[in-house]
């Protein structure tokens, strides 16, 4: 500072040395600035997706939830081994049977259930198998892991099971209520453990009013009975 009010006079060399000071600051500004930005720049956390933000997880595909059925046509490949890659229908007993590999169940587990034990199965046989399951063809409505509607609904009917289906998709699916159903005295009828459990089910808000906390997610071989109204 004592060199600047020295050279503080009026002469060219004020003015120079004016400049020298103007240009000493640039560069002073410019670091201060640098050093500022690069510890954010390090620092800074990659976008985050807005799903996350929000608490609702990825999505995921529905086939991950699917359960395989009796009369399913299952699509086998065996990753650099087209001989051991085939079509194979689901039997009646729930199992099927691929080259090598005899008599594996099937029914009741998610397609990359079923590949993971084909995988274990085949390594017995060949190194390091990559196995990868498609369901390629669905059973018809009368299989068991189908779902059951019966009483006063339009159309009572089996439906066919698929991934995320809902008791809203089965109403959908049959037409509805009759005039005389007690929708909100029906039950969900659900095997567990050997037994049939029996669920409320409140159609009727669910139908008429829209309220979707009434929806349940169904499961393969559910039972939907809906009762008729007492007069």
């Amino acid at each position: 500072m004592s060199s600047i009010s020295a050279a503080d006079d009026g002469s060219p060399g004020r003015r120079t040395l004016k400049i020298s000071v103007a240009r000493h600051w640039r560069k002073l500004g410019v670091a201060s600035l640098l050093c500022a930005v690069i510890p954010l720049a390090a620092n800074a956390q990659p976008a985050t997706d807005p799903a996350t933000d929000l608490g609702r997880p990825a999505a995921v595909s529905d086939a991950a939830d699917y359960l395989i059925g009796p009369g399913d046509i299952l699509q086998i490949f065996v990753w650099k081994n087209p001989d051991l890659s085939v079509e194979a229908p689901v039997r009646p007993d729930g199992r099927i049977t691929t080259p090598l590999v005899q008599d594996i169940q099937a029914q009741g587990r998610r397609p990359t259930e079923l590949a993971a034990n084909l995988q274990r199965s085949l390594s017995n046989y060949i190194q390091e198998p990559v196995v990868t399951v498609v369901v390629k063809g669905f059973a018809a409505p009368g299989n068991s892991a189908a779902v059951r509607v019966i009483g006063a609904a339009v159309t009572p009917k089996t439906v066919p099971y698929r991934a995320g289906l809902t008791a809203l998709d089965v109403l959908i699916d049959v037409g509805g209520l009759t005039m005389f159903a007690n929708g909100n005295g029906a039950k969900l009828l659900r095997r567990e453990n050997g037994a049939y459990q029996s669920y409320p089910l409140r159609l009727k808000d669910l139908v008429r009013s829209g309220d979707l906390k009434a929806n349940v997610n169904l499961m393969p071989g559910d039972i939907i009975r809906i009762p008729e109204r007492m007069f």
